[in-house]
């Protein structure tokens, strides 16, 4: 890796035109770069190499992208994913935010927007408070530390990816306050709602399913989303 580099980001797609271009516009940005055509190579690849971030194509040959990504959350590689894919059905999309992607983008694609897209991802999974005020926030045996990034629930620490480690984060800070799924993309995930409010309802989903049995996280129906100690 160069001494001035952004850091290292493994690109798995099969398509090679793709992943070159890809691989030219992240070079460009100042990132290093390593392609692979499969899931299998690239699951070792992401396994030995420690990238900073990794895209990733669902439709690839050997194992698919999500399941890429589902051994990689299983093996407690917490590295932020975004998946490319060609496709844009809505249970694709949910199901790579379920299996703890942090976003998701369908081809074809802006090769800047990608670029990005990952360095949003990377400022969420890098940003470290300095004296940070409030970097210690509990309520209902939930505890987060923003200057470690570490959740716990009653004393046990969870694992949480960097977009639902900042989304509880921000929630947290604003206790009581409810904010729209638009907000909270612009807040949290640094861009426009073109990204789709359904993310953040995934998000939320997931976000609930680890803090159990702590319910914090409040639906206001036609609303949005808030924490505060009477949600249920």
């Amino acid at each position: 890796m160069s001494e001035r580099s952004r850091g290292l980001v493994i690109v798995v797609e099969d398509e090679p035109t793709i992943a070159d271009l890809l691989k030219l516009y992240l070079e460009r940005d100042g990132f290093d770069v390593l392609v692979s055509h499969d899931g299998d190579s690239g699951l070792d690849l992401i396994l030995n190499r420690n990238p900073a971030a990794v895209i990733l194509d669902v439709g690839l040959p050997g194992r698919s992208g999500t399941e890429v990504c589902s051994a990689m959350r299983s093996a407690q590689n917490w590295t932020p994913v975004l998946f490319c894919t060609a496709r844009d059905d809505e249970i694709d999309r949910v199901l790579g935010l379920e299996l703890g992607a942090d976003d998701y983008i369908t081809k074809p694609f802006s090769p800047r927007e990608v670029v990005a897209r990952v360095k949003a991802v990377l400022r969420r999974s890098t940003a470290t408070p300095v004296a940070e005020p409030q970097a210690e926030l509990s309520m209902n045996g939930v505890s987060v530390d923003s200057s470690t990034r570490r959740c716990t629930v009653n004393g046990v620490e969870i694992e949480l990816t960097p977009t639902e480690f900042d989304l509880l984060v921000f929630l947290l800070r604003n206790p009581g306050r409810v904010f729209g799924r638009d907000e909270l993309l612009t807040d949290v995930w640094g861009y426009s709602s073109a990204v789709g409010s359904r993310t953040v309802d995934v998000h939320v989903a997931q976000l609930r399913s680890k803090l159990e049995p702590a319910e914090i996280i409040r639906t206001v129906r036609g609303v949005g989303y808030s924490v505060d100690e009477r949600a249920s």
